[in-house]
């Protein structure tokens, strides 16, 4: 039984929190043997000695739909967030055994759109695989949230993410300012089948493989916001 109180305090206080068991082992291996037949030529694909990435993940992937968003999630969603919300981008990450894939600490700051347009607070701009991605006014940032579906047994040893607690409430937190003295770094341990909850704005780096284990992991965010002017979310996918 899912506290969803003790959750959201923990969402709210320290940027981050981790349910167990939100994926049966079949459930799993299902999304897994749908990954492996994926067509591996489209530009969505990043494939690499040390890094296997499909962006845009649940549009290429369709048929992973039905099994990622099963009640128990949308329950989480819903009691933890309300009922407003929807997907609006998602990545697939694959750190293969045996390779030092490191990721140094930093906020996730930017959005995927359909289009670029000038607007007051969006900005700087950049494309990614023929998509928009801008750093838009830092109340949307606050606003959204993301879970990491965590396909295999993560740990120190294998990539787990490190998180600064608390660091999601300082705004926009350079890494290059992060006072030790005064910070704590915990590692975010999470088992196979379990998610974890994170805001955009949480510092979160990414430690060495050394076990030869894999940690693969389904990125997706989410938001209730509508983008002005016309703008809109180039991934949305209604819950």
């Amino acid at each position: 039984m899912i506290d969803y109180m003790v959750q959201k305090v923990q969402i709210i206080k320290h940027g981050f929190s981790i349910i167990e068991f939100v994926y049966t082992r079949e459930e799993v291996d299902a999304v897994l043997q749908i990954i492996e037949k994926a067509d591996t030529s489209k530009d969505t694909f990043r494939q690499s000695n040390d890094l296997f990435a499909i962006r845009q993940f649940l549009k290429e992937l369709p048929d992973v739909l039905p099994v990622l968003l099963n009640d128990r999630l949308k329950n989480l969603i819903s009691s933890l967030f309300g009922e407003n919300y929807f997907i609006v981008k998602s990545i697939y990450f694959d750190k293969p055994s045996g390779y030092n894939w490191y990721v140094a600490y930093h906020q996730d700051l930017t959005i995927s759109v359909d289009q670029k347009r000038e607007l007051p607070g969006f900005g700087p701009w950049t494309v990614k695989q023929n998509q928009f991605a801008v750093q838009p006014p830092i109340s949307i940032l606050e606003n959204n949230f993301t879970i990491r579906i965590h396909l295999d047994d993560t740990t120190e040893e294998n990539g787990a993410l490190k998180v600064i607690p608390g660091s999601h409430r300082k705004g926009l937190y350079r890494p290059e300012t992060i006072d030790w003295s005064s910070e704590t770094e915990v590692n975010c341990i999470v088992p196979g089948g379990g998610v974890m909850i994170m805001k955009p704005l949480l510092l979160h780096s990414s430690g060495r493989t050394t076990n030869n284990k894999k940690r693969r992991v389904v990125h997706i965010e989410f938001s209730a916001t509508e983008l002005p002017e016309g703008l809109q979310w180039s991934e949305r996918i209604n819950l």
